[in-house]
């Protein structure tokens, strides 16, 4: 059973969200999603990596929160409610170079003020990059 506030919602409806984002400016992009999932990639290039040629860390993180918190964005009503990180921790486990790697969401908790998703990001060869956990708060959409 779809986890999704609208079960129909589909990768190409999400992607124009991240519009002038950090996650446009690194290339991000939702590719796929399931009943209890979200996927997306990001290009390794200079954009992405550290001064020693690898992957930054922090283009990891940028990827995993981006993923947790929109897939967080699409299981509530987004008119009510706006999904914003709390806390974020990762395990960069692997380097990688060039090419593009992959994160998949996918919830431990999906509750009414907390959800807390688990982000697997591995590289063109589904070697695992990094694992990364990531608390996002449901807040009550305030008046503008």
């Amino acid at each position: 059973m779809p986890i999704w506030y609208d079960p129909t919602i589909t990768a190409e409806q999400i992607n124009p969200l991240g519009k002038n984002t950090m996650a446009e400016f690194l290339g991000i992009e939702i590719i796929e999603l399931g009943d209890d999932w979200l996927k997306g990639r990001m290009p390794v290039d200079p954009r992405t990596r550290q001064p020693y040629g690898l992957l930054h860390g922090g283009a990891s993180v940028t990827l995993a929160e981006t993923l947790g918190s929109v897939a967080s964005a699409f299981v509530v009503n987004r008119q009510q409610f706006d999904c914003v990180g709390l806390e974020i921790n990762a395990n960069h486990v692997r380097g990688v170079r060039e090419g593009f790697v992959t994160g998949i969401a996918r919830p431990l908790h999906i509750g009414k003020t907390t959800h807390v998703w688990d982000i697997r990001i591995s590289d063109e060869r589904e070697k695992l990059v990094c694992i990364s956990r990531l608390t996002v708060a449901i807040i009550k959409k305030q008046p503008q």
